[in-house]
């Protein structure tokens, strides 16, 4: 006992010695050294993955429009931006990339939201996907993503059924529903918790965040954000793969004009990429400057599948607009001509089936004075409403024209 206790002293005294005397003023030394060279790695780490944001982003599409939106209410719309760079596991799948449709019908009780309905949406090219709503528009979107199970037929995207894919965030980006997000998860979060179940690199979540202006708010949480920044945050999710289709349903829904825009470009990009871009929307202008096809459904039935431009000549007429202080006179003359003509507004007419030229020598013949004498283009619009018109699921009142004496005549 007393063997052992003398080895402790000395022990303890030995050790004291190391850490009071030359050898423990080294020991400190040392140990300083290491912190030091930590904290600078450290430093450098971050100093490099800014850079290389900064690189991501020098090569992004920049629009006029600066600033970011705060969370409680979205700002200043931010430029449009491509997206990042590429990931480089080699998943995304982009030239033969398509989704195909082939009898799809879906019924809820006695409804049927979609009735046998086939199509097919291209890489490379906007397809827009339009219809009155209760068309199925939303529907159709929830089968193809795998949400819904079709009661028959069958829909696939690049060759497979969503739940077939392997990784399916590499394949197929969507936005559906833009307040699908936990509201007390921040943005950061909600990208991240995505990009770890499809093995996506953090780094990717940083990118996208910056893409669609939301850096700033990055860690506000979700439900603090209005629609337009939700519509957003949904978007950096639908990209967060980098895959080669992309549907989005209503995506400008609560963007000002500046940010229907930068959404328009951004959609163009993606498809100039050689991505499938499948894209649902009820502004008819913004369509017919966005896409370069067209699906159009009601009552769950194909309407039409073409491009933009064939669609609107197949379904919409070009008109002359004619305005006149004698109509009492112009317009029997135009009708024993054979032309189609209704009142459009004070001393005006929407005059079809005659060109401008041959209005003006009706005219002229009858001593008519013209005011104007303008060819208006058929429109997206108007052919959707032609083509749609039997097919409204709610309808409401249409006004009627007053008789052309004007009221008490």
């Amino acid at each position: 006992m007393a063997i052992h206790r003398g080895t402790l002293i000395a022990a303890s005294g030995h050790g004291a010695h190391l850490l009071g005397g030359h050898h423990g003023g080294r020991i400190l030394g040392l140990v300083v050294i290491i912190a030091v060279v930590v904290v600078v790695a450290v430093v450098l780490f971050r100093r490099a993955n800014a850079r290389r944001r900064r690189a991501a982003s020098a090569a992004f599409l920049r629009g006029s429009e600066t600033g970011s939106p705060s969370a409680g209410a979205p700002g200043p719309e931010p430029p449009v931006r491509a997206g990042p760079r590429p990931l480089e596991s080699g998943h995304v799948a982009r030239g033969g990339a398509a989704i195909v449709a082939r009898g799809l019908t879906k019924r809820y009780g006695e409804k049927v939201a979609v009735d046998d309905l086939s199509f097919q949406v291209g890489p490379g090219q906007v397809t827009g996907f339009l219809g009155p709503n209760g068309a199925g528009k939303s529907t159709t979107m929830r089968m193809i993503m795998g949400l819904d199970a079709p009661d028959r037929g069958s829909v696939t995207i690049g060759g497979r059924p969503y739940h077939g894919l392997g990784l399916p965030l590499r394949e197929v980006g969507a936005l559906l529903e833009a307040k699908a997000i936990h509201p007390g998860r921040s943005a950061y979060a909600h990208l991240w918790m995505l990009a770890r179940s499809n093995d996506i690199p953090k780094r990717r979540v940083e990118e996208l965040l910056d893409v669609v202006g939301l850096s700033s708010v990055a860690h506000d949480r979700a439900g603090q954000f209005s629609l337009g920044m939700s519509q957003r945050l949904g978007i950096a999710g639908a990209l967060l793969g980098d895959p080669g289709v992309l549907l989005f349903d209503e995506p400008v829904n609560g963007l000002d004009t500046d940010g229907i825009r930068w959404v328009r470009q951004l959609l163009r990009r993606l498809a100039s990429e050689g991505r499938t871009v499948f894209v649902s929307s009820h502004l008819m202008s913004e369509m017919a400057m966005t896409a370069d096809q067209v699906v159009v459904i009601g009552k769950g039935r194909l309407i039409a599948e073409a491009s933009v431009a064939e669609f609107t000549q197949r379904n919409a007429r070009s008109s002359v607009r004619v305005r006149s202080p004698q109509l009492d006179v112009l317009r029997p003359a135009l009708e024993a001509a054979g032309a189609a003509v209704a009142p459009d507004g004070n001393d005006t007419l929407a005059v079809r089936d005659l060109r401008e030229e041959q209005i003006g020598e009706i005219a002229w013949r009858n001593s008519v004075l013209l005011y104007e004498l303008a060819p208006q283009a058929a429109s997206l619009e108007d052919a959707f409403i032609e083509s749609t018109e039997g097919d409204l699921e709610y309808r409401g009142d249409r006004p009627t024209p007053a008789p052309e004496g004007g009221v008490g005549s």
